[in-house]
């Protein structure tokens, strides 16, 4: 299977000419009677063989993260009474070891091969491993920096807890935006954000610890601004021919639990069981989700919110006394809905389209496929 990045890759190398790949875009229109941008394409798998390469680069990342880790403790002599600082190095030698070997792997299978899942795997493995390295090191060292400015109260020692995961966070959305710069895969820029998602709310928390309690509607203001980052990224490919829509994609996928989860926890669904009002807002936000869905072209904030409506509906069904056919009843209407919305996703977005005038109409994705002659 080969994405519209691909196929725009294969138009800018010379492989084929602009014409026949606008006449393949025609073509697989018109057989799937569906808008080429309706597909959502992404690129996950070339083949077998990236499932067979991720499956060795993570066996070897854990070996390699292990023998960081080995070497790191004979270095510092753990034993059993080794204490937070030379464990802390050891961990950092594993971090940075699965780090480097990352961006190693990445320079063939990324950079030559341009394999698909082995490089999702490859960019986890750099900024989840830098992440790693560098968190331990600065918390192996955080009791030695608290005396050294003589931080002696809890909330203190909070705070420089916080300052270490601005540190880290930045240093680790950095690392990431080189990355990128480097090898350009499309899930990079959603990691960073995330980053910086993780530091702002991590430094919030640390600098005001009364804003605990306001963790649910911090989260969503953050899932609304990645939001709107992912939909900047959409509306510079309306068309979705490079590659910048597989990056709108990834942060899509970023954006919908940050906004999905913290709106339907701070109604409490789970908290205990819900009523009938309760249900049917549950129901009218998943319908709101749709809307949204429609507008942009994106299915992300639909898989988000799926387990509340679930849980709505699987309530009202035993409320209502079908307690054993409850689960079953749930499945068979949510189903049933989300292929329905499937197979008419074409009219029904046309229908959301309209009611929002020209101008966005605009920047959205287009409705309909265009030509290309």
């Amino acid at each position: 299977m080969y994405s519209e990045s691909d196929l725009a890759g294969a138009v800018e190398a010379g492989a084929i000419s602009p014409e026949a790949a606008a006449a393949l875009r025609n073509h697989v229109a018109t057989i799937r009677a569906t808008p080429t941008v309706d597909e959502e394409s992404f690129r996950l798998l070339t083949g077998f063989n990236d499932i067979f390469v991720s499956i060795a680069a993570a066996l070897i990342l854990v070996a390699v993260g292990w023998i960081g880790f080995y070497i790191g403790g004979k270095i510092m002599n753990i034993d059993a009474h080794a204490g937070p600082r030379q464990v802390g190095v050891a961990v950092a030698f594993g971090g940075f070891a699965v780090s480097i070997t990352s961006w190693l792997l990445a320079e063939y299978f990324t950079k030559q091969r341009r394999m698909a899942l082995p490089s999702i795997l490859l960019l986890l493995g750099f900024a989840g491993g830098f992440f790693a390295g560098l968190g331990a090191i600065w918390g192996a060292n955080a009791p030695w920096l608290a005396e050294q400015f003589n931080l002696t109260t809890d909330l203190q020692e909070q705070q420089l807890a916080g300052v270490i995961g601005i540190i880290v966070g930045i240093a680790t959305a950095a690392a990431t935006w080189v990355h990128w710069r480097r090898f350009m895969v499309p899930i990079t820029v959603a990691v960073g954000a995330l980053a910086l998602v993780a530091v702002a709310v991590g430094a919030i928390t640390a600098f005001f610890p009364a804003s605990k309690d306001a963790l649910n509607p911090m989260l969503l203001i953050a899932g609304v601004l990645v939001f709107v980052f992912a939909m900047r990224w959409d509306m510079s490919d309306r068309e979705r021919r490079t590659r910048r829509s597989d990056v709108a994609f990834w942060l899509h996928l970023a954006a919908a639990p940050l906004i999905a989860h913290p709106v339907f926890h701070m109604l409490g669904v789970f908290d205990h069981r819900i009523g009938v009002p309760m249900a049917g807002v549950v129901i009218a936000l998943y319908v709101a989700f749709a809307a949204v869905a429609l507008a942009v072209d994106r299915r992300a904030l639909l898989v988000s919110s799926l387990v509340y409506v679930l849980w709505a509906m699987f309530e009202l069904f035993e409320q209502s006394g079908a307690v054993e056919l409850a689960a079953a009843l749930t499945a068979l209407v949510i189903g049933s809905a989300l292929l329905t919305l499937s197979a008419f996703w074409q009219p029904m977005r046309r229908s959301v389209i309209g009611l929002l005038g020209k101008d966005l109409e605009g920047r959205l994705p287009p409705t309909q496929q265009v030509a290309i002659a």
